[in-house]
């Protein structure tokens, strides 16, 4: 049976640990998008010696290149990229402390045991429903590599960001659930 649960970010491990695979949440606060080119980006600096553009401890990224905001709006678009290209990345910034990623599709087994091993989660957005998605984000702004265009580090103000946990800090997976129409 799964269970709603309301979040406000940045997230802490008593948040993380009471969500279970199948699990509804409702985000609010600020979540900051980052795809494959803002990653890279992100990887070098900290190979650097340098820090991510933003503060990592309890944080969650939303693997999203927007579409331009229309009059009026904070953003355009906003649906889920798909995750496994950010696969290489994830379990380093999960040691560093985020708490959450948000995308859409399968995690590979190196973070599903970073967000065991880090007490972290995969949330899912669903793919398909974009325009849907940016009417939860409240305000939007760039905050680092401009120069990436969509693909630009965002600060992103959300409220009841819908989301469905597909990967606990347990090993759970909401794909790996039986599916309910199967034939007998």
């Amino acid at each position: 049976m799964s269970t709603t649960h309301t979040l406000q970010t940045p997230l802490n491990d008593e948040d993380i640990l009471k969500l279970r695979a199948g699990d509804m949440v409702l985000l609010s606060g600020v979540i900051y998008s980052a795809r494959d080119a803002a990653h890279k980006k992100i990887m070098e600096a900290l190979d650097r010696g340098g820090k991510p553009p933003f503060p990592i401890e309890g944080a969650v990224i939303y693997y999203v290149g927007p579409t331009p905001a229309p009059p009026g709006r904070p953003i355009g678009s906003a649906g889920p990229t798909t995750s496994y290209r950010m696969d290489s990345y994830a379990p380093r910034l999960h040691a560093l402390g985020l708490k959450a990623t948000i995308g859409k599709g399968k995690r590979g087994e190196e973070v599903k045991q970073a967000l065991r091993e880090h007490k972290a989660v995969y949330l899912g957005a669903t793919g398909g429903a974009g325009a849907l998605l940016s009417q939860r984000i409240e305000a939007c702004r760039v905050i680092a590599f401009e120069d990436l265009g969509p693909e630009a580090v965002r600060a992103m103000k959300v409220k009841d960001f819908p989301l469905l946990v597909v990967n606990d800090a347990f090993g759970g997976e909401l794909y790996a659930k039986p599916r309910l129409d199967s034939a007998e």
